[in-house]
């Protein structure tokens, strides 16, 4: 960080973009690409919300005798204030940790580890567009908005951030979602310069909390806290009005420094979901295990490979991938999530891992515990040569019969490298909406209605088909 850099006024440029940016300065292809974002938002919300966490977070706020509100909790028959619904339905989105993840581009940081941008930006935007009267517009602009501040504060930040522990969807997401509600309450760049800074000092969220409940609270509290943040600069909070740049500001005490070229000038130029792209997960675990699952999978139909023809299985991987995917024996279906030995081991066994698959009794079972056994998850000289940029994974399969069957993947299904179309996302969504006990016909106007959602004249319109049914 360059004195230069202080003086031009970082926080400053983002609150200026946050409040010019217009709906005609989306490009076509950011916008059906953020169309699939929000349709996979709402469905892994629907999901989200009959998982344990979801059931503490209703108690929890049932326990407050909070009244009514505007805005919906998804997955439930309940209204309630904006900051609680984006805090609801930001744990949802990431309660099985299946939402979207932002794509690195530097060679220095961890590719598909910088931030989950929409489980943030998606409850802010909708919660306080209910309570505004928005429309279907003003939400894709404000979510667009949320996610690309969100994106950019992550690639720019010292890898040492989240390297040494912090989780940026939780740090970075809680901008995200001060951006989103201050464009849809219509506030000045003064105004929204103050809402980042309060949202800056909330900021917060471990690493060493992942595979527990405490992963989606970061989402969820980094999305009530940035409507918090717009609710309080409204009544004309004081705060500082350079949070990211300043010597003891966010990017110095969080990261110890940062890229100013990464941010200064790059809002919007490109568009993070145009270039590096945003990750779509196909299967509900870490998004470092995906390259991995893809290329499993293809090979068990490839070969037709049965798990009695399974003798051993390495899993190579670069040096940083297992400082994410750490639970290498898990016991529950969230340490699941970050465990390349089960990922692997499910598909060896069920040839699919989705929500059904990550169970605590399928974590449990015998013969997924004796597969787990089988899998040697190690650091590989040619995965670490690839670069922290890819996700490169190396699997070397040992039949019993004597034959090695070997494949190598840098990326998996629904990166942009190789995408989920709109109608992949709806059967994902689908999936997640079924497994919610939503009615079939219900989900079908959902979908619809997201693919056509600038059109849309009152987002109460999709919010009410959010409701849980009855």
């Amino acid at each position: 960080m360059t004195l230069e850099s202080i003086a031009d006024g970082l926080t400053h440029y983002v609150a200026d973009f946050i409040t010019s940016t217009r709906v005609r300065d989306l490009p076509a292809d950011v916008v059906a690409l953020g169309k699939k974002s929000i349709l996979d938002g709402i469905g892994l919300a629907f999901a989200g919300s009959i998982a344990e966490s979801g059931r503490i977070v209703g108690k929890h706020l049932s326990s407050l005798h909070l009244g009514d509100g505007p805005a919906t909790i998804i997955g439930s028959g309940r209204k309630v204030a904006p900051r609680f619904a984006a805090f609801a339905n930001g744990v949802a989105i990431h309660a099985d940790d299946y939402d979207d993840t932002q794509l690195a581009v530097a060679e220095t940081r961890v590719y598909g580890l910088l931030t989950h941008p929409t489980a943030p930006a998606l409850p802010a935007a909708l919660a306080v567009g209910e309570q505004m009267n928005a429309s279907g517009a003003d939400i894709m602009l404000a979510y667009h908005i949320g996610v690309e501040v969100e994106c950019k504060i992550s690639e720019a930040i010292d890898p040492r951030h989240y390297q040494t522990g912090f989780h940026s969807t939780a740090t970075c997401g809680t901008f995200a979602a001060a951006a989103a509600a201050a464009k849809l309450k219509g506030l000045d760049s003064a105004t929204t310069t103050r809402a980042l800074s309060i949202a800056g000092s909330q900021s917060a969220g471990l690493r060493e909390n992942f595979g527990t409940m405490t992963k989606p609270f970061h989402a969820g509290r980094s999305s009530e806290s940035g409507v918090v943040a717009a609710e309080f600069a409204i009544e004309g909070w004081t705060a500082t009005d350079r949070i990211l740049e300043a010597p003891r500001g966010f990017f110095r005490a969080a990261g110890g420094g940062y890229d100013d070229a990464a941010i200064h000038g790059k809002l919007g130029a490109p568009w993070t979901f145009a270039d590096p792209g945003i990750s779509i997960k196909p299967h509900p675990s870490g998004s470092l295990t995906h390259p991995g699952m893809t290329e499993m999978r293809r090979l068990i139909r490839e070969y037709d490979i049965k798990p009695g023809d399974v003798r051993r299985v390495r899993v190579g991987t670069n040096s940083n991938m297992p400082n994410a995917l750490i639970h290498h024996r898990p016991t529950d279906e969230l340490q699941a999530k970050f465990s390349m030995e089960f990922c692997m081991a499910i598909l060896l066994l069920e040839r699919r891992a989705g929500l059904a698959e990550f169970t605590d009794e399928v974590v449990h079972r015998a013969d997924v515990r004796a597969m787990i056994e089988k899998i040697d998850f190690v650091i590989d000289d040619e995965a670490e040569r690839a670069g922290y940029h890819k996700m490169t994974t190396i699997i070397d399969i040992d039949l019993a019969n004597g034959q090695r069957i070997s494949g190598r993947a840098d990326f998996g299904k629904g990166s942009p490298a190789n995408p989920m179309s709109y109608d992949e996302v709806a059967g994902k969504f689908h999936e997640c909406a079924k497994f919610a006990r939503i009615e079939r016909g219900r989900a079908d106007q959902i979908v619809a209605m997201v693919r056509d959602l600038e059109s849309v004249p009152q987002i109460e319109r999709l919010t009410g088909l959010l409701l849980a049914p009855g």
